[in-house]
C-alpha cells in the first residue's frame, strides 16, 4: 500500500461521511442536549476519523494498530449514542438502522485495515 496521505485510507473516508451525517443529524436534537449527547456523539465520531489519521502518521505498526483500535472502540460508542438518541425519540428506528449499516460498513473495513497492518507488521506470518 503506497498512499501520499490517511485521507486516501478507505477506512477514513467512509467514517469522514459517517461524521459528516451524525454532524447533520444530531442539529436536529434538542437545544438542552447540546452540551449532553451532541456534543458526545459529535467527540466521538470525530474520534474516529482521528485515530485512524492519528495512528497513519506513526512511525511503527504497532502504534498505527492501536489507534485504529481506539478509532474502532469510538465507532462502537458512537453506536451507542445514536441507539440513545433513538431510545430518546430524537431519531426514528428507521434511521437508527441506516446508520447501523454505515457503521458495520465502516467496521468492516476498519477491521481490514487492522489485519492489513499486523500482516505488515509480521510479514513472515
Amino acid at each position: 500500500m503506497n498512499l501520499k496521505s490517511f485521507t486516501e485510507l478507505e477506512c477514513w473516508k467512509r467514517a469522514r461521511l459517517l461524521r459528516k451525517e451524525i454532524s447533520e443529524i444530531s442539529k436536529g436534537f434538542p437545544n438542552e442536549e447540546k452540551y449532553g449527547l451532541i456534543s458526545q456523539i459529535r467527540r466521538s465520531s470525530r474520534s474516529v476519523t482521528a485515530n485512524i489519521a492519528e495512528g497513519y502518521g506513526r512511525f511503527h505498526f504497532q502504534e498505527n494498530i492501536q489507534f485504529c483500535r481506539q478509532a474502532r472502540g469510538s465507532l462502537y460508542e458512537t453506536h451507542d449514542h445514536l441507539i440513545t438518541a433513538c431510545d430518546e425519540g430524537y431519531m426514528t428506528n428507521e434511521v437508527l438502522n441506516e446508520f447501523e449499516v454505515k457503521i458495520d460498513e465502516v467496521l468492516k473495513v476498519l477491521n481490514g485495515y487492522i489485519n492489513y497492518l499486523k500482516k505488515a507488521k509480521n510479514p513472515n506470518n
